[in-house]
């Protein structure tokens, strides 16, 4: 008896089962479900908008963070070059000194 039972259960719940997936598919073909999507589409739409007016505005930002940093370091550069110019410029006017000091010290042979 209890398999009987047991089995018109079964029965049951798989026609249940059954109609409402099938209401529930004329449901979700229904002109509201349509407007429904519609709507969550556009709003997924909107979000991607947004993310994408973000995403551009970052790459912006980067991108002039980028420049502001070469510009910075090509500045670096020029004054550590110009510092290592000027060393030399000294070594070689010190030389020019000593030469010229040596020249005078020596007697003039003639």
């Amino acid at each position: 008896m209890f398999l009987c039972d047991f089995g018109w259960k079964r029965i049951a719940c798989f026609a249940g089962g059954v109609l409402f997936g099938t209401a529930g598919i004329a449901v979700l073909k229904s002109r509201d479900a349509k407007k429904v999507y519609t709507h969550c589409t556009a709003a997924v739409l909107r979000g991607k908008d947004a993310v994408m007016n973000t995403a551009e505005t970052l790459k912006d930002n980067c991108q002039d963070i980028y420049e502001d940093a070469n510009d910075i370091n090509e500045k670096r550069y020029a004054k550590e070059n110009q510092r290592k110019l000027d060393a030399a410029r000294e070594l070689v006017k010190q030389y020019e000194e000593k030469m010229n000091a040596k020249t005078e010290e020596e007697p003039a042979e003639a």
